[in-house]
């Protein structure tokens, strides 16, 4: 008689992979957050299907005070979750959500995708590119008066951003990589500039701050584990997805890119990696600029949009969309 399923991967108890293969993963019912939801009433929401073949949604927001004689810039919001957890509809992203689009004054596009270990990578890149694409559908058939109320009249389609935190900032690097600069694949859309908050990248070579402490949210056990569920099968941490300097991955010279900023905080042990990213693209000669928050650590601006700290990286953001939106 052979012996019960035993767990051989777990993710902080939101997803759990057992020993036959099965997978468990906490509803959002089943979840305590901790973490109240703080709406000023300001921004209004709405959830619109994007990819019917995955059953995929995303959530838009957009400021109350809007009209529509002044068309709004649009910004993605790609979460976090090492690929393998999280959704648009979770209270955290919610409430950054609601904050990027009372602050800068956007129409926020935050998609949900597949996740590992069900569904590896590229599989969320791709789900990516295709939510961009939605927004692309909708700016063509903004033409004919046939798309999304909130899109027609309101959206800018001439200025789009992509925002991505920890593996959404992985996304919104292989998205800026495939789109290229100018964006021009996804026409009348145009993309301008990344944001990439914390991006998650790895390496079979370890960084002083990976072997660094630990953080309150984040253990090198834990983006070890991200990893292993999400990585193509037989793949390392050197996967051109995984770390994008690696000795596999593509050579980003000649590749023209849209500007890009980088976040990280002082005290993750994600630093060295992000810090090493932005370097090798500055080295390139690509329009990046990095900013270390000192002392914060993973996902302050997800842990608390409202903090000082997440204050100033908004102000950071805003002005990034001023200067690159003509």
């Amino acid at each position: 008689m052979g012996s019960l399923p035993y767990i051989v991967e777990d993710c902080m108890g939101v997803l759990q992979v057992f020993s036959d293969g099965t997978i468990n993963r906490c509803s959002l019912m089943d979840m305590d957050f901790n973490i109240p939801v703080v709406d000023d009433n300001s921004v209004a929401f709405k959830d619109v299907t994007f990819d019917k073949r995955h059953n995929l949604s995303l959530r838009l927001y957009k400021p109350k005070s809007a009209n529509r004689n002044s068309k709004l810039p649009v910004v993605f919001y790609f979460h976090g979750g090492g690929f393998c957890v999280g959704s648009c509809v979770w209270p955290n992203f919610y409430n950054c959500c609601l904050r990027l689009s009372a602050v800068l004054h956007a129409l926020v596009v935050a998609p949900d995708y597949r996740l590992a270990p069900e569904h590896k990578l590229p599989a969320p890149i791709d789900d990516a590119v295709s939510a961009v694409e939605w927004l692309q559908r909708e700016a063509l058939m903004s033409k004919s008066g046939d798309c999304d109320a909130w899109m027609g009249g309101t959206a800018d389609f001439d200025r789009v951003f992509i925002v991505g935190d920890s593996s959404g900032g992985n996304m919104a690097h292989h998205l800026a990589v495939r789109l290229g600069a100018g964006s021009v694949k996804v026409a009348p859309v145009r993309v301008r500039g990344y944001v990439l908050l914390a991006p998650f990248f790895g390496g079979v070579e370890r960084t002083r701050s990976e072997e660094g402490p630990c953080e309150a949210l984040l253990s090198l056990d834990i983006l070890d584990r991200f990893w292993r569920l999400s990585m193509p099968a037989g793949e390392t941490r050197d996967h051109p997805l995984v770390n994008p300097f690696g000795p596999n991955s593509p050579n980003l010279e000649k590749v023209a890119l849209d500007p890009i900023l980088v976040f990280v905080g002082g005290n993750e042990i994600l630093k060295d990696r992000v810090e090493s990213y932005s370097r090798k693209l500055k080295e390139l000669g690509k329009k990046i600029e990095y900013v270390e928050l000192e002392g914060q650590q993973h996902g302050f601006l997800t842990a608390d949009p409202y903090s000082e700290v997440s204050n100033e990286a908004l102000q950071f953001i805003k002005r990034f969309m001023i200067e690159n939106s003509n």
